[in-house]
C-alpha cells in the first residue's frame, strides 16, 4: 500500500502552506524547519514556483507522488478544463469525502476507516480510498461500526460541512449533493492548479 508518511507540521512550514487547511501548523511558527528556517528564502525559479503548488495540493489531499500523477493523468483525459478536472476528481475521492462529511478529523484518518472496511457507497462496503463518487451517491458509516470513539468525536468537532454534501449527523449518512465550484474547493487559502497542469507538461 502506497504511504504519505511525515510531519503534517513540518511539511506545512516548509511549503509556507496550511496542509491541513486551518491555519495551525503556521500559528507558532511561519517558517521553514531546521536550523536555518528563520533566515531568508532564496527566490524560486518558474520550476520551483511550479514544484511548490504541486507538493501544496498534493500534501493537502495526503496522496503518494504516484497516486496523485495518476489522477492527473485521468483528468487530463477527460473533456474539459485539465486543471479543474484534477480538483474535482480529487474532491471526489471516497476517502476525501468521508473526511468532508466529518466522520474524520482528517484525510489520513478517512482513509484508515475505508481501508477497514467501515464505510458503505450505496449500502455496500467499498474499501478503496481512491474510488470515485458520483454526484447523487450516499455515503455512510456501517451499522457496526457507528459507536466507533473515533468517529463519534470526529462528527462532535465537527462544526460545518462543505455546501456539496449533506450530512446526517445522527444517522452518520451523508450524501455527495453535487461536483463542487471552483471556489469551493480551497476557501481559507489560494491555490493554482494551472501551474500543477504546467509542471507535468513541462
Amino acid at each position: 500500500m502506497s504511504r504519505n508518511t511525515g510531519s503534517t507540521w513540518k511539511k506545512s512550514r516548509r511549503l509556507g502552506f496550511s496542509v491541513l487547511g486551518t491555519g495551525e501548523e503556521l500559528a507558532r511558527r511561519n517558517y521553514a524547519p531546521g536550523q536555518h528556517g528563520n533566515g531568508r528564502r532564496a527566490k524560486l525559479t518558474n520550476y520551483g514556483i511550479q514544484l511548490q503548488e504541486k507538493q501544496r495540493i498534493r500534501h493537502t489531499y495526503q496522496l503518494s507522488e504516484k497516486q496523485f500523477y495518476n489522477t492527473y493523468v485521468k483528468a487530463s483525459r477527460r473533456p474539459g478544463v485539465v486543471g479543474e478536472n484534477f480538483l474535482v476528481m480529487l474532491e471526489s475521492r471516497l476517502d476525501n469525502l468521508v473526511y468532508r462529511m466529518g466522520f474524520a478529523t482528517t484525510r489520513r484518518g478517512a482513509r484508515q476507516l475505508v481501508n477497514h472496511g467501515h464505510i458503505l457507497v450505496n449500502g455496500k462496503k467499498v474499501d478503496i480510498p481512491s474510488y470515485q463518487v458520483k454526484p447523487g451517491t450516499v455515503i455512510e458509516v456501517k451499522e457496526t461500526s457507528k459507536n466507533l470513539k473515533v468517529i463519534n468525536e470526529a462528527l462532535e468537532a465537527s462544526l460545518a460541512t462543505v455546501a456539496f454534501v449533506e450530512v446526517d449527523k445522527d444517522a452518520k449518512k451523508g450524501t455527495y449533493v453535487r461536483v463542487p465550484e471552483r471556489n469551493e474547493f480551497f476557501t481559507a487559502q489560494e491555490i493554482n492548479e494551472l501551474l500543477v497542469v504546467e509542471f507535468y507538461n513541462r
